[in-house]
């Protein structure tokens, strides 16, 4: 085994066992604080009444500056959400999309039916998007943030027994990211401290398994092994500066071929 070989080891199976065991599904990041929506949701929500025209509806969204609202029944529960996108194609501003011929022909009654709806109807509730896509107080911002990757989604209305209590947009996303941004702390940690830090960070990542050594000098982390690709190397300093107490990380870390690193 290489220098701390034993160490190494023993560091990376506690870290397995840990993350088979406590880990959730939708945490960020094991020994992190996870955030909910309800942390950065905005909650003052605009809304849309379901029996509004299109045109107030128009005149909420241009009004408030936002692309989308949930739109809200008589009992305060949402039924839909509008957004600019469902507004867009329509005979007033001559923005209906024409079909040729042949996607007339190849496009079923019904279809052309519910496009005809969607892009002539004066009345929200026949424009609006039905399935909307929901987030709760509780759900980890990871999942939030997948949600909306997943479903090409700009913001996200957070719900509770049936009622929108927030929205979540990508700006909340940076709000939040901006609110975890590290400080150095009042008290310097000591490089030995450190240094069993980053051992246990490097130990949770499988393209981290062959750094051999660590030294840290003031706070200043230098990394020795090898590693099978330039990401990989680059995710090895990435994880290291994100260690509490590092100040700089000088990577000596040597990319080899997969082969070549097999046969050591």
């Amino acid at each position: 085994m290489r220098s701390d070989g034993r160490r190494w080891l023993d560091l990376q199976q506690s870290a397995a066992a840990r993350h088979m065991e406590g880990s959730k599904p939708g945490d960020l990041r094991l020994g992190e604080r996870i955030m909910h929506a309800s942390q950065v949701m905005t909650r003052s929500v605009v809304t849309v009444p379901a029996d509004a025209t299109v045109y107030a509806a128009a005149d909420i969204l241009l009004g408030s500056r936002i692309s989308a609202a949930p739109v809200i029944d008589a009992d305060g529960r949402m039924v839909g959400i509008v957004s600019e996108a469902d507004l867009m194609n329509r005979p007033e501003t001559g923005t209906v999309p024409t079909r040729t011929w042949l996607q007339r022909l190849l496009t079923s009654d019904a279809r052309l039916a519910r496009d005809y709806v969607r892009s002539h109807s004066h009345h929200v509730a026949d424009v609006m998007t039905r399935k909307v896509v929901t987030a709760e107080e509780r759900t980890p911002l990871h999942d939030v943030a997948l949600l909306m990757q997943r479903h090409g989604l700009k913001r996200l209305p957070v719900m509770r027994d049936g009622k929108v209590v927030g929205i979540v947009s990508r700006a909340n996303l940076l709000q939040g990211l901006l609110a975890r941004e590290p400080f150095p702390a009042d008290a310097p940690l000591g490089d030995d401290r450190i240094r069993d830090k980053v051992y246990k960070e490097l130990a949770r990542h499988s393209w981290a398994a062959d750094i051999t050594n660590i030294v840290v000098d003031s706070g200043t982390v230098s990394l020795w092994g090898h590693v099978n690709s330039a990401p990989a190397k680059e995710a090895v300093r990435i994880a290291v500066e994100c260690v509490s107490g590092v100040r700089r990380v000088v990577n000596n870390v040597v990319v080899m071929p997969r082969e070549i690193n097999d046969g050591l």
